[in-house]
């Protein structure tokens, strides 16, 4: 009664041919810098918005205070630079910067010693409108 398949008799699934991938190339990025008091964070994205390659201060080997130093917003940039580069072949460059860290100025001049040319410099830093809600008044 019970009917059995014999799996030699039934034909293999015939499998397509993948595609290559092609290697896209993407020569005029968005590098945005956020230089915090703790960490420096490099983004590098094309002009849509897609990310490239990142690094961050944190993740290029240093730990607690000296994630905030120059020195390591200077390796982290180095190391999403050459990352963009190599992958997508990047040669120029519009940089955002946010942020009050130490990190700010050493993102950009390691991005200017790396060869890429530097098209725009943009602080996108938030400024407070007002402030925080002042405390209340102390009575005596």
């Amino acid at each position: 009664m019970r009917e059995e398949t014999n799996q030699a008799t039934e034909p293999a699934p015939i499998k397509k041919p993948r595609k290559k991938r092609t290697r896209r190339s993407v020569v005029y990025a968005h590098v945005h810098v956020l230089a915090s008091m703790n960490n420096t964070i490099i983004s590098v994205t094309d002009p849509q918005g897609a990310l490239l390659a990142s690094a961050s201060a944190g993740s290029s080997g240093f730990r607690g205070s000296k994630k905030g130093t120059a020195y390591a917003a200077q390796v982290a940039a180095e190391k999403a630079v050459s990352a963009a580069r190599q992958l997508y072949g990047m040669e120029k460059a519009d940089v955002f910067i946010r942020g009050v860290g130490m990190g700010r100025d050493a993102a950009t001049r390691t991005l200017i010693n790396q060869k890429v040319k530097v098209e725009n410099l943009n602080d996108i830093t938030g400024v407070p409108h007002g402030g925080v809600r002042p405390r209340k008044a102390r009575r005596t």
